[in-house]
């Protein structure tokens, strides 16, 4: 499925290609999976980044750096995940996929799945 195109995400794909390739690759997939997984989220720049809300929550974040990406799940987010995200350089409510190391999907999937119960009030 491909995301409408709005002002929003018109600012999250320029957002996107300020990147290198294989970073806006990486940062392709991570947005197409989390709008798969929330087809209905809000997607718009907030705090300089892609920001994603479903029910008017905050659901995730990311962000691009020289050396990383960085996730952004809001602390309840990252602490259901602490013993997959130990590996990992955190801080609170964010944590640092290193460019260098293959990206875990798979687990950001769980973390945005967990999110989107969160928002509709299931995940507590």
């Amino acid at each position: 499925m491909k995301p409408k195109t709005t002002t929003q995400n018109t600012s999250v794909i320029a957002y996107i290609q300020q990147f290198p390739a294989p970073v806006q690759e990486i940062m392709h997939t991570l947005r197409n999976l989390i709008l798969q997984i929330a087809p209905d989220a809000e997607e718009s720049i907030s705090y300089g980044m892609p920001a994603y809300k479903t029910h008017k929550k905050p659901l995730v974040y990311f962000a691009g750096y020289k050396n990383h990406i960085g996730l952004y799940a809001t602390p309840s987010g990252h602490e259901a995940f602490k013993d997959a995200l130990a590996n990992y350089k955190q801080g609170k409510g964010s944590v640092q996929f290193p460019l260098n190391e293959p990206i875990p999907y798979e687990l950001i999937e769980r973390i945005v799945r967990f999110r989107v119960e969160e928002n509709e009030g299931r995940g507590e």
